[in-house]
């Protein structure tokens, strides 16, 4: 596993959003816009990038960047890169329709426990 998109993980569920989204972006830059993966780091910076606005409570920035993400992720199949992309997109969706039903006027990163992602156990 690359070190930078094991860091990511590590950074993002530590609540390090600004970080996982920097350890990620070389490793997406290097790729190229034509690399098998890039939508999909694309997708993960936009997700870690969405709580960075959560935590300065900008939530209509972190929709957008929640709809981003989804739109990224959801390319990929329900498993990639050990990531299992079914429960991620819920959780984008989660954390996105608690912002629209309180009319963009509460936070929910205030509310309820940071997120977590977990990788799947490798089949080696």
């Amino acid at each position: 596993m690359p070190r930078h998109y094991a860091g990511f993980f590590h950074c993002f569920n530590r609540g390090f959003y600004f970080e996982a989204h920097d350890v990620l972006e070389e490793l997406w830059l290097a790729g190229g816009k034509t690399g098998e993966n890039y939508a999909f780091y694309k997708g993960l910076i936009q997700w870690a990038g969405a709580f960075v606005h959560l935590q300065k409570g900008r939530l209509r920035p972190a929709v957008a960047l929640f709809n981003l993400a989804a739109t990224n992720l959801q390319r990929y199949p329900t498993v990639h890169q050990r990531l299992d992309l079914q429960k991620s997109l819920d959780d984008i969706r989660s954390w996105r329709h608690d912002i629209e039903t309180s009319g963009f006027l509460s936070n929910p990163l205030a509310l309820r426990p940071p997120p977590r992602i977990h990788l799947e156990t490798c089949p080696c």
